[in-house]
C-alpha cells in the first residue's frame, strides 16, 4: 500500500513538473498574443453581406489593412501571402483565411474588393464598411492610416501599415508579420498556428 502511494506521488510530481515546463509558443515573427484583443469586427464582405468575426471562426485568420489603389505595399503583401499559402500542404491551405480590410471605403466597394482579392487568391476575402466601422476596427488593433491630398484627377494615396496580424481559430491574437520577416518564418508560424 505504501509503495503504491509513493509511486502515485512520484507520478504526480512528474506530471506537475512536465506541466510546469510547458511554455507558450515562441513565434518566429512578432508575438502579439498579450498585446492585442481578440478578433472582433462588423463589416461588409465582398458579396455585400454584413459579417463579423464569427463568420470566420474555426480557421486561423491573417488580417491585413490596405486599399485597392495602393501602388506597392498592398499588392506585394497580398502576393506574398498567396505565395506562402501555396507552399502549405493542401489541407493546411484550405484552413487559412486571409481578410483584406480596406481603409478606403469611398473607392473600395464590395465589387472592387472582390475583383482585387480574387486576382491574388480566390479564397482571400475583401472587407469594407462605413468610415465609422473601419475606424472602430483600426482603433481596436492600433492600425493608423491617413489620406493624402487629391490630385487633379481626384486620386489620392492612403498611408497605412504593412503588417499582417494572425489570429487563431478562436480569434485570439497570435503573431504579427512584416515584410522584413522571411517566408520560412511565416510558414513555420502558420503551420504552428494550424496545429
Amino acid at each position: 500500500m505504501l509503495k503504491r502511494l509513493l509511486f502515485g506521488l512520484a507520478a504526480l510530481a512528474v506530471l506537475i513538473t512536465v506541466a510546469g515546463c510547458e511554455e507558450a509558443r515562441e513565434w518566429r515573427t512578432a508575438d502579439i498574443s498579450d498585446r492585442l484583443p481578440p478578433l472582433d469586427f462588423t463589416l461588409t464582405d465582398e458579396n455585400g453581406r454584413t459579417v463579423d468575426e464569427s463568420d470566420y471562426a474555426g480557421k486561423p485568420a491573417l488580417v491585413f489593412f490596405g486599399y485597392t489603389h495602393c501602388p506597392d505595399v498592398c499588392p506585394v503583401t497580398l502576393a506574398r501571402l498567396a505565395s506562402v499559402i501555396r507552399q502549405l500542404d493542401a489541407e493546411e491551405r484550405d484552413q487559412v483565411q486571409v481578410l483584406f480590410v480596406s481603409v478606403d471605403p469611398a473607392r473600395d466597394t464590395p465589387e472592387v474588393l472582390e475583383a482585387y482579392t480574387d486576382a491574388f487568391h480566390p479564397r482571400f476575402v475583401g472587407l469594407t464598411g462605413s468610415k465609422e466601422q473601419i475606424d472602430a476596427v483600426t482603433n481596436r488593433y492600433r492600425v493608423h492610416y491617413s489620406y493624402g491630398d487629391k490630385d487633379a484627377d481626384g486620386d489620392y494615396a492612403v498611408t497605412h501599415s504593412s503588417a499582417v496580424m494572425a489570429f487563431g481559430r478562436d480569434g485570439e491574437p497570435a503573431f504579427l508579420t512584416r515584410d522584413t520577416d522571411s517566408d520560412a518564418a511565416l510558414i513555420d508560424d502558420l503551420e504552428a498556428l494550424l496545429k
